[in-house]
């Protein structure tokens, strides 16, 4: 079992050419898998991103809970997938951390209940760190606050996936100073009556983007008993 997990921060990115690296990645480890001598073993990747202005909308998801004209939303600048993970529709854009956890769970638990569970620990302890519990909420994924406080509940990360032969991909998106604005014009994830938020929204302050990337690069090591290791370049990057 690999227990190694390669890291890069792509920085501020275009969405569709992650999307597309994210694909490379998993068809490269999945390739691995149906060889039939097995003596390549696959490679876990956590790949960091900013991505400019996007909606995203997972693969059952409602076009419905797009609120924003076509042409309003070309306007704002803001682009629209339609695209093959889980979940609804969000929003990625400048000061969020996205994160893209290419992992095989060969390497650690087959098993995709508890992934995503395991995902959420990663959030919840990061939270912490801020001295912000976070918390899930029972038949939604992602990490919310005050979940037991009706009127109250807000959401800080989200998330979604998508898995072929235990090789995953797609993840997360943590609001650390995410213009929230932009929230305004989807119903976030499909959930109606629940508000969104973001660590500078509930701290009072800007946050540092590179504090919050190390301090969860360090919870995933927890979380799945794992190394995580630098990668600044790896071949076949997104360019």
């Amino acid at each position: 079992m690999n227990k190694e997990i390669l890291f890069q921060d792509l920085g501020k990115r275009a969405y569709k050419e992650v999307w597309d690296y994210q694909e490379k990645l998993l068809q490269e480890n999945v390739e691995k898998k149906s060889a039939i001598s097995h003596q390549t073993s696959t490679i876990n990747h956590l790949l960091f991103v900013e991505h400019n202005p996007v909606y995203t909308l997972g693969k059952n998801g409602n076009e419905g809970n797009v609120l924003i004209a076509e042409q309003k939303r070309k306007e704002k600048g803001i682009e629209y997938f339609h695209i093959n993970r889980g979940g609804d529709i969000t929003f990625h854009g400048p000061g969020q951390i996205v994160g893209y956890p290419i992992f095989d769970l060969d390497n650690f638990k087959t098993d995709l209940g508890w992934y995503l569970r395991s995902l959420e620990e990663v959030i919840i302890l990061t939270l912490a760190d801020y001295g912000i519990k976070g918390e899930r909420s029972k038949g939604e994924t992602g990490v919310w606050l005050d979940v037991s406080t009706k009127g109250k509940e807000r959401k800080i990360c989200a998330m979604g996936i998508r898995c072929s032969r235990w090789v995953t991909m797609h993840g997360f998106a943590l609001n650390v100073n995410t213009d929230l604005d932009y929230f305004n014009f989807i119903i976030p994830c499909g959930i109606q009556n629940k508000k969104v938020t973001s660590l500078k929204n509930e701290l009072g302050r800007e946050v540092d983007m590179d504090e919050v990337k190390e301090k969860l690069k360090r919870n995933f090591e927890k979380v799945f008993e794992a190394i995580v290791v630098e990668q600044k370049e790896l071949q076949g990057a997104a360019r």
